[in-house]
């Protein structure tokens, strides 16, 4: 005698079933995978800006050097979607101090996070 379980009726509710379970855990797990993968992004986003910001102190000290406008000299280092925001600040002990907002993933908002890098030449007051 053949146990319910094994008929093949019972086989095919039983492969049926564990399918539609694959396809609810699959459902459940693409928010979890785009939110981390979201997250990563904004991460490699924000990591981009420290160095951009970096590079344009570099340039504004180079400029502070030669007696030009450090602001303009950050700003033509960075790209457009950075210049919104952008501060640099001149430092009584030599040196320069450029500070960006960080770009949000979802444009519209707007970004509560700054990133700053200060350079200098070594050149004192």
């Amino acid at each position: 005698m053949i146990a319910a379980d094994q008929s093949p009726r019972g086989v095919r509710h039983l492969r049926a079933a564990q399918s539609g379970q694959a396809s609810i855990e699959l459902v459940a797990m693409v928010p979890v995978v785009l939110l981390v993968g979201a997250v990563v992004w904004q991460l490699a986003l924000a990591g981009q800006t420290a160095w951009l910001t970096a590079n344009a102190a570099r340039v504004a000290a180079r400029a502070d050097a030669v007696g030009r406008g450090t602001t303009e000299a950050a700003r033509s280092a960075l790209p457009r979607t950075l210049e919104d925001g952008l501060e640099v600040e001149r430092l009584r002990r030599g040196g320069v101090r450029v500070s960006v907002k960080v770009p949000l993933l979802l444009t519209p908002w707007k970004s509560p996070l700054r990133v700053a890098a200060v350079a200098s030449l070594g050149r004192g007051p």
